[in-house]
């Protein structure tokens, strides 16, 4: 007998330091526009996504201004925010999340982002290696969670010294907003393991999904915890799986060699991050061998850091991968496309009732029960369907 699977949770992406349409070019672009990001947010509230994902980075917008702002303009949205050690204090960061949290009446979700650009971060004042910026995070988080769990927090660590630290004002949410993390290496594994709530992985072949699950599920378990999972993608869905790859193929249709080339090499320069390799080595810069597992895509990961695969398919095949997903223990997809705002509603509109996922919420009537089709946007309106056709 086979079980029946709940609905996937499922955010959109506001594309904070810029979106287009093609990979690689400047042709149809739109720059950062905090207009443009309301218009995607407000687009996700009503279409039935239950929350969007704001980036963090020298190129994004600050994520917790930006939330900010998009709260104002949208009524049951939430909003996966960034938070990043070493960059202001975690007595700050409390304050900063406990207000957020309170002005939206509870619509935070909080994301750890350690980083893995040593370049980037030594920007920001982080001169830490690798692994040891996660002990520095884990002290990080010692204080963080106890400030806005309790209101109090003393720590003399290594590497965070708070002394008798108070947060006046306590988050909506109880204890706390929901935790998100994503790290593929050793160390961010274990450090995971006792904080988060939700771990996070690129979209990578599910074999190696499962393998990532099970490992941090171990880790949880060690120390008396259980974590649950999602999954960072993009998607090309169409009517048709062919008309679906030739979207694939029309997004990459303007990238030359030689911009693939640069960003790779900047990829392996600049980044430390054990994630990021995994998702080089699923292509490693060839675009002649970039279906990487049965409609998974990784012509996005060409020049995008980051995630870098797509699900690419009509939405009964999407639909079918997906459930590949859940049944590892996937329960939330953090979802984009390019661009943002158009995608938002082919996803919504295409996959959305092959997931079991409710369309626009708020729905206004269009007729007094008979059936109607939609007759062009003419002045006569819409085109009633004879009964029994």
């Amino acid at each position: 007998m086979t079980t029946a699977r709940q609905p996937l949770d499922f955010l959109w992406f506001i594309p904070s330091s810029g979106d287009g349409s093609y990979l690689g070019s400047d042709d149809l672009s739109r720059p950062a526009d905090p207009g443009y990001f309301r218009e995607i947010a407000k687009a996700a509230d009503r279409l039935g996504y239950s929350g969007v994902l704001i980036p963090t980075g020298a190129a994004c917008e600050e994520s917790f201004i930006l939330a900010a702002d998009l709260a104002a303009h949208t009524e049951k949205l939430k909003f996966l925010v960034a938070i990043r050690p070493g960059v202001a204090s975690p007595a700050y960061y409390a304050r900063l999340a406990s207000t957020l949290d309170r002005v939206t009446q509870g619509r935070l979700l909080l994301n750890i982002v350690v980083g893995g650009s040593a370049q980037e971060l030594a920007g920001d004042g982080i001169f830490l290696p690798h692994d040891e910026r996660y002990a520095h995070a884990d002290e990080f988080f010692q204080v963080f969670n106890s400030l806005i769990e309790t209101g109090t927090a003393h720590l003399e660590g290594k590497y965070i010294q708070a002394h008798h630290a108070k947060l006046g004002l306590p988050p909506v949410q109880e204890p706390r907003p929901p935790i998100y993390f994503g790290g593929s290496s050793d160390a961010a594994v274990d450090f995971s393991a006792g904080i988060i709530d939700k771990y996070l992985t690129w979209g990578e072949p599910p074999a190696q999904v499962a393998e990532k699950i099970a490992g941090v599920r171990k880790a949880a378990a060690k120390v008396g915890r259980e974590v649950t999972f999602g999954i960072r993608l993009h998607f090309i869905v169409r009517e048709t799986d062919e008309e679906a790859w030739e979207a694939a193929d029309r997004l990459i249709s303007k990238l030359s060699d030689e911009t693939i080339a640069a960003a790779q090499e900047v990829f392996a320069k600049a980044s430390d991050s054990v994630g990021q390799a995994r998702m080089v080595a699923l292509h490693n810069g060839r675009r002649d061998k970039l279906e990487v597992s049965p409609n998974l895509w990784a012509g996005i990961g060409l020049v995008r850091t980051g995630a870098g695969t797509a699900l690419v398919g009509s939405p009964q095949t999407v639909a079918a991968r997906l459930r590949e997903y859940q049944d590892l223990g996937i329960d939330t997809v953090i979802a984009s496309g390019y661009p943002h705002l158009e995608e938002a509603y082919r996803v919504s509109e295409l996959l959305f009732p092959e997931i079991g996922i409710d369309g626009p919420r708020n729905q206004i009537r269009s007729s007094f029960g008979d059936r109607q089709v939609f007759g062009g946007g003419g002045h006569g309106g819409n085109v009633k369907v004879a009964s029994g056709s």
